[in-house]
């Protein structure tokens, strides 16, 4: 029996989700195990890869394939032969998107393709050093470049969009500089307000005190086994920056890393990536076969933030999981006596230099420093020489705190080492999301700390996976909120989070 235009198609999708894969595989091996000898050759692979990565997703007989099981779509449609409305509204949304990622695939030479490939490679690598060494003047020459073929990537697509716009479009669909403004300038005016409150709260210096690698780990090891983790198909493993990737439909993986002198820094990492492999898990690549479809994907960073802040900060910092996981803390030797202990330890709420390791208060302000700085270097002719100022210069103005070194300051993520401009506003997008969906979520099951307390974790994940997960790529982030919780997405919810938070703590310190 002949197959039909919409079992070719997503024949075509599968062997190509199987390159991207083998590309994703390899991208997890550079940053966990490869030796840093293997870097050109791997530039060379992922390079071969990428090119033939967009040939398929830009060629004349993927063109034809679509525009077949379309046509055949809209004659089920007229002959009202669907099973149900669902299924063609999702099959029809489908083929939206894969219009839409046709048209910017055929926009891009291949030749840049390439050329972009090898730059995010030698990035990733030059970075690595860079920060080992404290020496951004190496980094220099790679950030020129990328940052050269990212401003002629935007030029090829050419759309009616600011270049910053257009390369934010893969992370967040819609986004514009406006509507970041919007949602970013009352943060900006409150949480400094915030934070001054929170140091006449917190002014006391707590104890230093530090864990062994292996005690470490082994608390993250009782995190993720509280928290539903199925090792049949997932996989941990440590790497510079913290990051969560899936290389297949039941292949998920995250990593983390060990900060010395701070001991809390692994477990809450490995909360965050947990958060977004749990998003991964939920989304309806399997119920519906959609995993090689753009309906099996994630709808944008910011929601895929929304998830690993969630986890990260509403269930890992708050009072009910202290109070249920101190113990596991002072087995291992910490100085931790009580929930109150570890609460006041997960909540230092004292601004620092590092974002990875910022609390809630002050992180949004590391996101804003980075997105204005970015914009800068496209749109607004901020030298690359000039960057380990501007950065020192933002960070004393808006945190008053002030990088000793640039490994401290500029060079302290790896995203612009991999081109990755226009992703940092997905952070704090992903921080209003998780606030507001947490409202809803509350109003649905009750209060987040006492379902925590009763031990009904699985209630809050069950909520996400309805709610949440399952819509892929059918609703954009702000679609989903409204959708969600009945109202747009604004700043208020996260403020009123913090402000109940400060009380909170003023209580406990008193």
């Amino acid at each position: 029996m002949s197959k039909s235009a919409w079992q070719l198609l997503g024949d075509y999708l599968k062997d190509t989700q199987l390159l991207g894969s083998i590309q994703s595989t390899l991208y997890w091996d550079q940053n966990t195990s490869m030796p840093i000898a293997g870097s050109t050759w791997r530039g060379e692979q992922l390079s071969l890869l990428a090119k033939q990565l967009h040939a398929r997703q830009s060629c004349e007989q993927f063109e034809i394939l679509i525009k077949e099981a379309k046509s055949e779509l809209q004659n089920l449609k007229e002959k009202d032969d669907f099973e149900s409305q669902q299924l063609m509204t999702d099959r029809f949304r489908n083929i939206e998107l894969l219009e839409q990622d046709l048209n910017r695939q055929k926009s891009l030479d291949p030749q840049l393709i390439v050329e972009l490939a090898t730059a995010k490679s030698e990035g990733y690598m030059c970075w690595q050093e860079a920060r080992k060494n404290n020496d951004f003047k190496s980094f220099s020459p790679a950030l020129k470049k990328l940052i050269s073929l990212r401003t002629e990537q935007s030029n090829q697509l050419c759309e009616e969009r600011s270049c910053w716009e257009t390369l934010a479009q893969p992370f967040e669909p819609n986004l514009t500089i406006n509507r970041v403004s919007q949602l970013f300038e009352p943060l900006k005016k409150r949480l400094p307000e915030l934070i001054h409150k929170a140091t006449t709260i917190t002014n006391k210096k707590s104890k230093k005190w530090d864990l062994a690698i292996s005690d470490q780990e082994k608390l993250c090891q009782i995190l993720l086994n509280d928290w539903s983790r199925d090792p049949s198909n997932t996989a941990i493993a440590k790497s510079p920056h913290p990051f969560s990737i899936t290389l297949g439909p039941d292949d998920y993986r995250i990593t983390t890393r060990i900060v010395k002198g701070q001991p809390l820094s692994c477990l809450l990492a490995t909360a965050h990536e947990w958060g977004h492999s749990l998003y991964e898990q939920g989304l309806p690549s399997k119920s519906h076969q959609w995993f090689a479809w753009p309906l099996g994907q994630a709808t944008s960073m910011a929601v895929h933030e929304s998830q690993s802040l969630f986890w990260e900060n509403r269930i890992a910092r708050s009072f009910s999981f202290a109070k249920s996981f101190w113990h596991h803390f002072e087995n291992a030797g910490a100085p931790i006596h009580s929930g109150n202990d570890l609460w006041v330890n997960l909540n230092p709420f004292t601004p620092g230099v590092n974002r990875v390791e910022a609390d809630e208060l002050s992180y949004g302000l590391h996101i804003m420093i980075r997105t204005d700085l970015e914009i800068d270097l496209l749109e607004r002719g901020l030298a690359v020489e000039d960057l380990p100022d501007e950065w020192n210069k933002r960070y004393l103005n808006l945190l008053g705190v002030s990088p000793e070194n640039d490994t401290e300051g500029c060079l302290q993520d790896v995203h612009w080492s991999e081109g990755m401009f226009g992703y940092f506003p997905s952070y704090l997008l992903g921080h209003l999301i998780s606030a507001q969906l947490t409202k809803t979520l509350e109003e649905d099951l009750g209060k987040i700390e006492n379902i925590i307390e009763s031990k009904e974790i699985s209630k809050i994940l069950d909520w996400l996976r309805k709610n949440v997960h399952h819509h892929g790529r059918s609703l954009d982030s702000e679609e989903l909120v409204v959708k969600v919780s009945g109202a747009t997405l604004s700043p208020n919810y996260f403020l009123e989070y913090l402000d109940n938070k400060l009380e909170k703590l003023s209580k406990i310190s008193d």
